[in-house]
């Protein structure tokens, strides 16, 4: 019955955030300069055929009536069609003259379920190579306040949060594919072009885990139950293992799960530089383009995730600790 409730309370209150994420985005869009109908009729269109566009695909109506419109499509499924790209997905220009889509403008769901499993991929071996440089690190760190390993956690964390990642890109592009030729670094051809990629990432993310699993690891092995712990006679990896790394895991799940979100949305820096098929480049195109309907689409998308992963964690949280109260 608790989860119910739960689930229930937290769906309603996903959904006022996906709504009012959805109102936001639609709104600026429409109140920054530029017209989205100059670059779909062309530089060289006259007036009166970007007006008789514009009036036709209800740019001119007032943003309420838009908004309205709009959302009435989104609770049916529909996040509607892009206001740039064909039927085929080819970006600005990349359609050809003889593609038979070119009239036709590709559905903003399809060109998002395109990208999504890319960024999922990206996502997953990010957090996967971020948790196996920082957890050793942290926990060490964590079992050891004040001392040589936690100061090592410390120093690692301050360089790894100093790198701009877009410079760690440049660097490990221009090493371990130019230089050793060991992995392919633009494009998208299989998956050993996801490894460059979620290697900077990981550098980025790990610097979190470690301060996070350090604090908790050392606050958990100075409670009282410990020292109860080793009195009942449990060996010191018995104290680890079943009690230090359990209680510490809460903290890291939670930051585990807004990180996860914020990959899921897009990381369109590494993406850009990586040449990587994934939401962030879509997203980047996307404003470039003016594209309003893709841009709203992939601001949805991301919320909604958003919402659904920070459920899911917390779910996870109550499961390992049932005294928390959500």
């Amino acid at each position: 019955m608790f989860i119910v409730r739960f689930l229930i309370r937290r769906l309603l209150q996903g959904a006022l955030i996906v709504f009012l994420v959805s109102a936001l985005i639609f709104t600026l869009l429409r109140v920054v300069p530029g017209d989205p109908v100059r670059l779909m009729a062309g530089g060289m269109a006259p007036e009166a055929l970007i007006e008789e566009i514009a009036q036709e695909m209800g740019l001119r109506d007032p943003i309420y009536q838009q908004f309205a419109r709009y959302m009435g499509g989104v609770i049916q499924g529909d996040l509607g069609q892009s206001f740039v790209r064909p039927a085929s997905g080819a970006a600005v220009g990349g359609a050809s003259f003889d593609d038979s889509t070119r009239a036709a403008r590709a559905e903003v769901w399809d060109l998002i379920a395109q990208t999504v499993p890319m960024t999922l991929q990206l996502a997953l071996l990010s957090m996967i190579f971020a948790l196996v440089i920082a957890v050793p690190i942290g926990v060490m760190g964590g079992l050891r306040p004040g001392k040589w390993p936690d100061r090592l956690a410390l120093y690692l964390s301050s360089v790894f949060i100093s790198l701009p990642n877009f410079w760690l890109g440049i660097v490990l592009a221009l090493l371990l594919s130019v230089k050793l030729n060991l992995l392919p670094a633009i494009g998208y051809e299989g998956f050993a072009y996801t490894i460059l990629p979620a290697l900077v990432l990981a550098v980025e993310i790990a610097p979190f885990i470690i301060r996070t699993l350090t604090v908790s690891v050392a606050n958990v092995m100075g409670q009282n139950f410990i020292d109860i712990a080793a009195v009942r006679g449990l060996t010191r990896n018995q104290i680890i293992f079943r009690h230090a790394l359990k209680n510490s895991a809460i903290p890291l799940l939670n930051l585990l799960g807004v990180q996860f979100s914020m990959l899921l949305g897009g990381v369109l820096v590494i993406e850009f530089i990586f040449d990587y098929p994934g939401l962030g480049r879509l997203t980047i195109n996307a404003v470039m383009q003016r594209d309003f309907p893709l841009i709203q689409g992939i601001a949805i998308v991301t919320a909604a995730a958003f919402v659904l992963i920070n459920i899911v964690v917390d779910l996870c949280a109550t499961a390992i600790d049932p005294r928390l109260d959500y």
